[in-house]
């Protein structure tokens, strides 16, 4: 087994508990060893700062950081509430009452056809209010976890 670390270019495996940063973090999500979250460095699928705090640690090796709201999701921001016509939530003519609601999460795509997600804040007699802010939007993250596996890119 060669010595990797954790470099650009390189696909990187990854188990962690991700909390709220604090002494009494909500945990956010969990990513056990079983099911460890793969990503190549470099490549825009994870946060930069994420990148940075892993950077150079080797197989086996124990993390723990937290990024702050502003190099993570940012903040909530009005820009990204919008109001959509009732219309686009149709199925074979009929409105989506079983999908759409308050609360719902709903997967939805951006001009350019990337998905996003947007939560259904308000459903009037003519459109529907989604909010497509990041759910961890004001959050500073707090990862912590060990670095699983390392590997050149096939």
């Amino acid at each position: 087994m060669k010595n990797l670390s954790v470099a650009q270019g390189m696909f990187v495996e990854v188990e962690y508990v991700l909390t709220e940063a604090g002494p009494d973090g909500e945990v956010l999500e969990e990513c056990p060893a079983e099911q460890a979250f793969g990503f190549t460095m470099g490549s825009g699928e994870v946060l930069n700062a994420f990148e940075k705090a892993l950077e150079g640690k080797k197989q086996g090796e124990p993390f723990s950081f937290t990024i702050p709201c502003e190099d993570a999701y940012g903040e909530t921001t009005m820009d990204a509430i919008c109001s959509l016509p009732k219309k686009i939530f149709e199925v074979d003519g009929e409105f989506d009452i079983e999908r759409v609601k308050l609360g719902e999460v709903l997967p939805m795509n951006d001009d350019e056809g990337n998905e996003m997600y947007g939560i259904v804040l308000d459903v009037s007699d003519t459109a529907v209010e989604m909010d497509f802010n990041h759910p961890f939007a004001d959050i500073d993250l707090h990862f912590e976890g060990t670095v699983c596996d390392i590997r050149e890119e096939e």
